[in-house]
């Protein structure tokens, strides 16, 4: 058969393939006027309370403060950000809209501004590539989970959690992450696991309980603030790392202790290669 005629035959096929179905391309999400809305949640009234945050890029801000379960703001100038609120029962989800772009480009905007209420709750938040303040202190979490990618964020508990936790999963990417106040998370497990980048872990606060925290890294830079006085046992597994622990600290083998008074605090790390890097403040 002839090539031309190959080569036609090709092109009809193709043209009519495309005229069956579309194709979203980045370019059809545009930046618009600014959109604020506001965002009023109501407490579900149930010991089963479940709050989950769903972001992608942008700012993010939660903090304590709200009558509500959830109270608060967004500002977005891309249509498809505009954020969905589904209620079931006590399972509250707020979602960033459906968004295929490469999130972020130039010119968008998307900052959410939240408040949660004292109610007890589980709080989830699974975010993307954002800037993330979060002030948790104050509020009843039964549970915290943290799932983010390449984000930049600072998490703190500077007054109590005013309930015990039972769990906190933090699961990060090549981040940037500080927190601070951890003792104040008054939680029973800690787990942080997170790929390369540059993570700050202060326990400052006040230490109601023993507490187990694990740390799983691959190629980063970890500093671990432990107060004076903090009854606290660190064990680090690791070939590669560069480990460097301040006064005060006795060793053995892999485990180091620190003496002190009330409740222990027992780290388990486990990382590839690196910086520890243990200090008082």
């Amino acid at each position: 058969m002839n090539v031309k005629i190959i080569s036609a035959i090709l092109v009809l096929a193709v043209t009519s393939m495309a005229c069956g179905f579309s194709v979203d391309l980045p370019g059809q999400n545009r930046v618009g006027p600014e959109v604020k809305e506001t965002i009023a949640v109501a407490d579900p009234k149930s010991d089963e309370t479940r709050v989950s945050l769903a972001f992608g890029a942008g700012d993010l801000k939660v903090s304590p403060g709200a009558k509500n379960l959830v109270d608060g703001t967004v500002l977005y100038n891309v249509e498809a950000l505009k954020p969905d609120i589904i209620e079931d029962g006590a399972e509250i989800r707020i979602k960033q809209g459906d968004f295929n772009s490469l999130p972020p480009f130039e010119g968008m905007k998307n900052k959410w501004d939240l408040q949660l209420g004292a109610a007890p709750m589980d709080l989830v938040i699974e975010a993307g590539a954002y800037k993330g303040a979060l002030e948790l202190g104050g509020l009843s979490l039964n549970n915290l989970t943290v799932n983010d990618g390449a984000a930049e964020v600072e998490l703190s508990f500077t007054t109590p959690n005013l309930v015990d936790m039972s769990q906190f999963n933090y699961t990060t990417g090549a981040s940037d992450v500080k927190m601070e106040g951890l003792a104040n998370a008054n939680f029973k497990t800690f787990v942080f696991n997170c790929g390369a980048g540059d993570f700050t872990l202060d326990f400052s606060g006040k230490l109601q309980r023993d507490a187990t925290v694990s740390i799983d890294s691959g190629l980063s830079d970890l500093t671990l603030i432990i107060p004076q006085g903090v009854n606290a046992v660190i064990t680090i597994d690791s070939a590669l790392a560069d480990i460097d622990f301040g006064d005060g600290w006795s060793q053995s083998g892999k485990v180091h202790t620190q003496q002190g008074d009330g409740p222990t605090l027992t780290i388990v790390i486990n990382i590839g290669a690196g910086n520890v890097v243990v200090r008082n403040n």
